[in-house]
This record gives structure tokens, sequence and C-alpha cells, in this order.
């Protein structure tokens, strides 16, 4: 199965970002791919500011995101997910409105891989920044951002090739239990 193959491929490479323009039409599929995640009630309750242009996305990346990944600003087109914490679900202190926009995160991520872009979810960002430069309301909650950029040279395969030959991930065995907790 395709989905499978997209999923084993896909890295994240904020190293591997260059300048080169993303076609508005597959800006447009990620998004969609984000839209089509399902959500706890069906509430849908991220919202995407998408910045787009060098000098918009060296502005937010300059001032609101870490030292550690600045090298965002390279990317032409970088993708904000918020949510109202207020439009989804929340049950015994549960907040779904996280999850809900990590599975259409995912999916955006899955479907840039599968277009052959590079991605890197980000969580560390000065949010009251990030508010303030983006026109945040004040009841909206950033999430996470990602890059989207082309990969610098060559294929996306050949961009995560290194990264993916380096990662480890833990056996089933030691995350999976069969009917009780700690059983293989």
């Amino acid at each position: 199965m395709e989905t499978l193959k997209t999923i084993g491929k896909r890295a994240s490479l904020k190293h591997c970002v260059s300048a080169r323009k993303v076609e508005k039409e597959k800006i447009n599929k990620i998004l969609e791919a984000a839209r089509l995640a399902p959500s706890a009630r069906n509430s849908q309750p991220w919202r995407f500011i998408v910045v787009r242009g060098k000098e918009k996305v060296e502005n937010v990346v300059t001032k609101a995101f870490f030292e550690f990944n600045q090298v965002a600003k390279e990317a032409p087109v970088l993708i904000i997910a918020c949510a109202n914490p207020r439009d989804d679900d929340i049950h015994e202190g549960r907040e779904y409105y996280l999850f809900d926009v990590g599975l259409a995160v995912e999916n955006m991520l899955l479907a840039a891989t599968d277009l052959g872009l590079v991605t890197h979810p980000m969580t560390a960002v000065n949010e009251d920044e990030l508010r303030r430069v983006l026109q945040i309301p004040r009841h909206v909650r950033f999430v996470v951002a990602t890059p989207l950029a082309y990969p610098t040279s060559g294929s996306y395969e050949e961009a995560a090739q290194e990264r993916l030959s380096r990662r480890t991930r833990k056996s089933l065995r030691e995350i999976a239990y069969s009917n009780v907790w700690g059983k293989p």
C-alpha cells in the first residue's frame, strides 16, 4: 500500500530546506489532506496560517522561533497550525484539540512527503510573539508549525536517505502489549 511507503520515508528535514517556490496547487493539496483528517465529534478545530514569501517567512521565524529553528526562515512557505480549544471537546480534563490538530498535521506531513516536499514539525516558538506577528486572537492556541519546501538538492528520497539511515525505532515488543499492560 502506498500510504505505508510514504509513512516509512517521511522524515523531519529542516536542514534540507531550499528557497525554491512551492506551487499553490501543492500547498492546496496539503491543506486538503489536513482538512480531511478525523476529529473528535467532527469538530475540526484546526486553523492554518500559510505564510508565503521569503520576507514574510523570515519575519515570522526571526521574531517568534527559537534559535535552533531559525533554519526555517529559508523556506518559501511556513504553515502554522492553531486551534481554538473551545471549538473541540474537553472531557475529564483532556483537551482533544491537541490530538485533533495532530491528526490533521500528520496528514499534511504525509501529503507533503508524497509530493516530494520537505517538512519539519516545530513547537519551539514564543507563542506571544507569534500571536502578535500573525495577529492570532488571544483565545486561539498555537500547536505546531512546519516549513514547506523542496529539498536543497536532488529528490526527497535523496534528502531523507541519511536521516532515515540513522533513525531508530523501538520494537513492537516494546510498544505493543497483548490484552494487558506489559504483556508482549
